[in-house]
């Protein structure tokens, strides 16, 4: 059985959406622990490539979906406020 797991959005403020669970928390796991603490942050395109070594096979087997993942995790922590997008260009994130 495949249970679920409540995500928002950061950019669509109210819309949620219904996610695997497993796999949310896998890519959240790996994207927490590299994620900087400081201001400088990482640009997305550094966020996919740091992670792909760290995926679990199982869940994500050669990395099969994992940037589509790793953005509904980024935007969803976002909305949390777990994470901060910097004002830059280009983008950069990190944790708070």
């Amino acid at each position: 059985m495949s249970y679920k797991i409540l995500v928002e959005n950061i950019n669509v403020p109210g819309r949620t959406s219904r996610v695997d669970k497993t796999k949310y928390l896998a890519m959240k796991k790996v994207l927490m622990s590299l994620l900087p603490v400081d201001e400088s942050g990482i640009t997305q395109i550094e966020m996919l490539s740091l992670i792909q070594p760290y995926l679990p096979q199982d869940i994500f087997p050669e990395g099969a979906k994992s940037a589509w993942w790793m953005k509904t995790v980024q935007l969803d922590l976002e909305a949390k406020g777990v994470i901060k997008r910097n004002n830059s260009k280009p983008l950069t994130w990190y944790r708070l």
